[in-house]
């Protein structure tokens, strides 16, 4: 059984998530705010299906701290795609990008996205989002974060929880065991926009270079991310680097 105390809460993560078997997103949003209180944050990508916990969190919590990691290498639509969302949310957007810019970050390492490597690949992620991202998680205290997973789209991601920890935080997602169908249907329900992308063949959307329209050929919609060389860009994966190279294969 596994039980660990926050505050004054005790979360018992295996009687939690036995529990929201049977529970519909939106509870296990409304459980979070109530379990964690102004230590509960968010995440979002701004990518194809982004609007969805958007929406969904800020109907219940307005204020939550929206965390954004800017890379500076997204695509021009999708940095309209988050000033389109933010204004209609009125969200309250935390934006956080890497210490090095991008051409200091080349000038120092080359253009990693080019060099065909899950070394070079990793360390990209490591300067442009890992580390944003832990600075973000310090600075807002944040002890518990909100995101949109859902376990069909990696291998990885079939093996989480709706409420799992990661390093000293929980990551709590509502959305986990949603199909395709219930995302689709939820954006038609409330009218919310999918980004542009999606329009052009694009089923998921991570920065300009690494990034690209779903083909005939590819056998999973990640193939069309990092050059088919790994799933995930080090956000959602433990943080120790032993954990995180065993994690990262396109392989899994």
């Amino acid at each position: 059984m596994t039980s660990l105390r926050w505050g004054q809460t005790e979360v018992n993560l295996n009687e939690v998530n036995q529990r929201f078997a049977e529970a519909n997103a939106t509870q296990i949003v409304q459980w979070a705010v109530e379990t964690f209180d102004s230590g509960l944050a968010m995440t979002t990508s701004f990518g194809i299906h982004s609007a969805v916990m958007l929406h969904m969190v800020t109907r219940i919590v307005p204020d939550i701290p929206v965390i954004w990691i800017d890379t500076g290498y997204l695509p021009s639509k999708t940095y309209l795609f988050a000033e389109q969302l933010s204004d209609r949310l009125n969200l309250n957007l935390k934006v956080y990008q890497s210490t090095l810019s991008p051409a200091r970050m080349e000038a120092l390492y080359g253009r990693l996205w080019d060099q065909k490597e899950v070394e070079s690949l990793n360390l990209y992620d490591q300067l442009r989002k890992v580390e944003p991202m832990q600075r973000a998680l310090s600075e807002l205290k944040v002890t518990a974060w909100l995101a949109g997973l859902r376990s069909n789209q990696t291998d990885h991601r079939k093996t989480l929880d709706y409420v799992n920890l990661q390093g000293s935080i929980y990551k709590v997602l509502p959305i986990l065991r949603w199909n395709s169908k219930q995302v689709y249907d939820y954006l038609q329900a409330y009218d919310l926009p999918y980004h542009p992308l999606f329009d052009e063949g694009y089923v998921t959307v991570g920065d300009w270079h690494s990034s690209r329209p779903l083909t005939a050929a590819d056998e999973n919609e990640r193939d069309t991310r990092f050059n088919g060389l790994k799933q995930e860009c080090g956000i959602h994966l433990p943080q120790s680097l032993g954990e995180s190279a065993s994690l990262d294969s396109s392989s899994l």
